[in-house]
């Protein structure tokens, strides 16, 4: 079995794929009100597709997780038969989900049926009034209901992940810890990163993890979690002694590209091999001339070994990627 390691000791063995670059909600910081062009039909990876990829992946490359994400993985037609044709594969990969849990009451149950493991929400405030604000849809009640139902499917852990804007939300990190501790879910705040489609990123507004920490201290005892963080993005922390948790995660402040594990997969079947990459590795053109599967993996392999040691946001040179988070897949 070969392996996807750059030429600075990293393997990767989380493999994110995105299934689609639409959504149905319209967040201020990724994209404008009126949405994206979306990429083409035809060229979006079929089903069969996308587990023909994961596949390679996972019995030629050593990949150990499979995170499905979008855009909105969940207005993708075909996630629940993804989902089980992963979970049937061998060795048997860690399957979870990013959404942003418009109709997850629906479908959590079928989904945990397939096979998903667990799952993370996109949530940046319990206030009706704010998610309507940030999101421009009036949603937010579904989105609790898609919470409560991943939980009561099994989908556990049930991560938040909330990114603070300020002026808007970044007064409210306490009361979210508090609402997430009371209903068990684990909260993890991230820093707003340059991936808007509308390039109005500025490190000068953005909430850092230092303020996050700032504002959680007026009403928390923070101590940092006792296992170890390994390759996990979020910096854990105990919440006045647990055995509740909080997670921050600081790409911009506190950079941890060199313990990533990540590589990604594009809708349209690109390779990525960082979230901030500004050049990709089309293995949907090999895939249906035919190639096999041993020329997917080798192709594979080479787009991941020139991967750069760090994303560089803090180099004055430094320049979003062409596409928007939501065309990229967290």
């Amino acid at each position: 079995m070969s392996t996807l390691t750059d030429t600075f000791g990293r393997t990767a063995t989380d493999l994110r794929v995105s299934l689609t670059d639409r959504c149905n909600l319209r967040c201020s910081y990724c994209m404008p009100a009126e949405g994206l062009d979306w990429l083409p039909d035809d060229s979006v990876l079929s089903d069969d597709e996308v587990v023909r990829l994961i596949t390679v992946g996972v019995e030629r490359l050593g990949i150990k997780e499979v995170r499905f994400t979008g855009g909105e993985p969940l207005v993708r037609r075909g996630l629940v038969d993804i989902v089980a044709r992963t979970a049937a594969l061998a060795p048997r990969p860690e399957i979870s989900l990013t959404t942003n849990a418009l109709g997850l009451s629906r479908n959590a149950a079928a989904l945990a049926e397939a096979g998903l493991d667990r799952i993370n929400v996109s949530l940046d405030t319990v206030r009706a009034e704010t998610f309507a604000t940030i999101t421009r849809r009036d949603r937010f009640h579904d989105v609790v209901a898609g919470l409560h139902a991943a939980r009561d499917a099994g989908l556990g852990p049930v991560k938040i992940n909330a990114v603070l804007l300020r002026g808007i939300n970044d007064d409210q990190a306490p009361e979210l810890l508090r609402w997430a501790l009371a209903e068990g879910f684990e909260l993890r705040f991230i820093e707003q990163m340059p991936l808007d489609a509308q390039h109005g990123w500025r490190r000068d507004t953005m909430v850092t993890a230092d303020e996050i920490f700032a504002h959680l201290d007026t009403e928390f005892d923070l101590t940092p979690a006792a296992e170890p963080r390994g390759s996990a993005p979020a910096e854990l922390f105990a919440v006045d002694g647990g055995p509740g948790t909080v997670g921050v995660i600081a790409s911009v402040t506190r950079p941890f590209c060199g313990d990533c594990d990540r590589v990604r997969l594009t809708a349209d079947g690109q390779v990525r091999n960082c979230l901030f990459a500004r050049s990709e590795s089309d293995l949907r053109t090999s895939l249906r001339e035919g190639a096999s599967d041993e020329e997917l993996a080798e192709r594979w392999v080479a787009a991941v070994v020139g991967k750069r040691p760090g994303h560089g946001i803090d180099d004055p040179s430094f320049l979003q990627p062409t596409r928007p988070m939501s065309a990229i897949g967290g």
